[in-house]
């Protein structure tokens, strides 16, 4: 077994400064190691959410030589199947959030979730990669888009999914009480887990 992470720097692989400000803030200062981010170019991997997270953060471990922390975060409509999920950035890409929202014309139920999944490794090839994951329900959405400069935003620690424009929109998510709603952290014993690997 790997030494304990306590203390220990872990790589947070991300190019975006405020993502990982938000990270900090919901560890929270009983947080036992210290988080550096480094933008990583990683392959576009397919299969699950679950596959896709463990081969970013084998990879990332591989090219850094050392503790990382990857998070990947999907938007799944349920009459779709939990599509596009992790494909979400490329849906975004080429059919804007209207067209997402196209995509659910003809099904009755146009709920989703987001689904956040943070993948960490010791550094150790032979330890098993640890998921936390963190789901968030959004209801019903059954309005029609309005405004077409609205993006759709995926904020990666998804508190909660709300319209915007008084309800009238498209989903956004924001990362407040990150806790509550996904209690990775606190029901899987991260600061634990990060203590005994």
């Amino acid at each position: 077994m790997a030494a304990p992470l306590a203390g220990k720097k872990i790589v947070f692989v991300t190019g975006n400064a405020k993502k990982l400000e938000e990270v900090i803030q919901i560890l929270g200062d009983k947080f036992p190691c210290t988080l550096v981010a480094q933008k990583i170019d990683l392959p576009e991997y397919q299969g699950e959410p679950d596959e896709i997270s463990i081969q970013k953060c084998q990879e990332a471990a591989r090219q850094v030589q050392g503790p990382v922390l990857v998070e990947d975060t999907c938007l799944c409509f349920n009459a779709l199947g939990g599509l596009p999920g992790p494909y979400i950035k490329w849906f975004l890409e080429k059919l804007k959030p209207e067209g997402l929202y196209q995509l659910l014309a003809g099904f009755e139920d146009k709920s989703a979730y987001a689904l956040c999944t943070f993948a960490l490794s010791t550094g150790d090839p032979t330890e098993p990669v640890r998921l936390f994951r963190g789901r968030t329900s959004v209801g019903t959405h059954d309005a029609s888009p309005v405004g077409r400069q609205r993006a759709l935003r995926l904020e990666p620690m998804a508190q909660g999914l709300r319209q915007e424009g008084g309800g009238k929109g498209l989903w956004s998510v924001s990362s407040q009480s990150f806790a509550q709603t996904c209690p990775w952290a606190s029901q899987l014993g991260v600061l634990s887990i990060l203590t005994s690997i």
